[in-house]
């Protein structure tokens, strides 16, 4: 018996759908029939499980339109570009004009940084204004690489400081508030990643044995209550876990869009956060769980960024 995975076009069954199908099938051979199958039915499946058989499909085939997927999954046009809009957000693809191809470059893990940072913008610049106000003059705090700590990092720069101490493997977050008056940066050492321009490594652990830190101030791939906070590239969150761990509280920066979703490493569980910031979409069940287990939740209104 031999399986053999196949992409194929089909027909459509009446004049009112799009003229061809895509969809990948799987053709057994046994003895001298051959039996095909769907390789994942697209009936009832959630979200998620959608988006990976979209993202696998461009594996497979390079491309997908908006109007064959919306056909194969029984879902609206508008569900499937929303889709697409995740994914091409994960850099599992690029989207065209009515679908989308395989990104270029398409063997890298992450999205560029520039085009993280202009996901929910205006989301990220009034989370970034809220973090800001929480820290203290005399404070010591760390920020990750992410894109909403590059907002926070921004904002400090708008108050006047007599003495803030921040820890940071951020090259981008140290280039913004190097030379600012009362500020003081310590890089992380370790080796560069190009994706996000951070420092990542062992080398970096050894400030945190040196410097006492009152904060930390991290953003995340996803969020859940199983598995707390999570990020996609396994040496970003090797070098999270240590600035958590240092830390005396932990504030996640999450917009909306990282509820619910897991990535590959988890850096913090949930019982070890203090305080989320995140937008006023964030699902309202996941975050009155959050205060239940003892998290401050502060949903950000829009437009509050100054």
């Amino acid at each position: 018996m031999l399986d053999i995975a196949v992409c194929c076009l089909q027909s459509a069954p009446n004049r009112n759908q799009p003229k061809f199908r895509t969809g990948v099938f799987y053709f057994r051979l046994e003895s001298d029939q051959v039996v095909a199958k769907p390789a994942a039915a697209p009936d009832a499946v959630f979200a998620p499980e959608r988006q990976e058989q979209i993202a696998q499909m461009v594996v497979d085939i390079g491309r997908v339109r908006v109007s064959d997927l919306a056909v194969l999954f029984g879902v609206s046009p508008v569900t499937i570009r929303k889709d697409l809009f995740v994914l091409e957000g994960e850099a599992r693809l690029t989207r065209t004009h009515g679908g989308a191809i395989a990104p270029r470059g398409s063997n890298r893990p992450e999205p560029a940084f520039e085009v993280r940072e202009r996901l929910q913008r205006d989301e990220k610049s009034s989370i970034g204004a809220a973090a800001a106000q929480l820290v203290v003059d005399g404070d010591s705090i760390v920020f990750d690489a992410s894109t909403t700590a590059l907002y926070v990092a921004r904002h400090l720069k708008e108050r006047t400081w007599h003495q803030l101490t921040v820890v940071t493997n951020s090259i981008r977050i140290a280039l913004e508030l190097a030379g600012h008056p009362g500020i003081t940066v310590l890089m992380l050492g370790g080796r560069v990643r190009a994706e996000a321009l951070s420092v990542v490594g062992p080398l970096g652990d050894g400030v945190f044995r040196r410097v006492n830190v009152q904060k930390a101030f991290v953003g995340a791939v996803g969020l859940t209550m199983d598995s707390g906070l999570s990020d996609a590239m396994e040496e970003e969150a090797q070098i999270k876990r240590a600035m958590v761990t240092a830390a005396r509280e932990v504030y996640a920066l999450v917009d909306h869009t990282k509820f619910g979703r897991t990535a590959s490493a988890t850096f913090c569980k949930t019982d070890r956060l203090d305080w989320i910031l995140t937008d006023e979409a964030a699902p309202p069940d996941l975050v009155a769980a959050l205060r239940d287990l003892g998290v401050r939740v502060t949903l950000v209104p829009p437009g509050t960024d100054g």
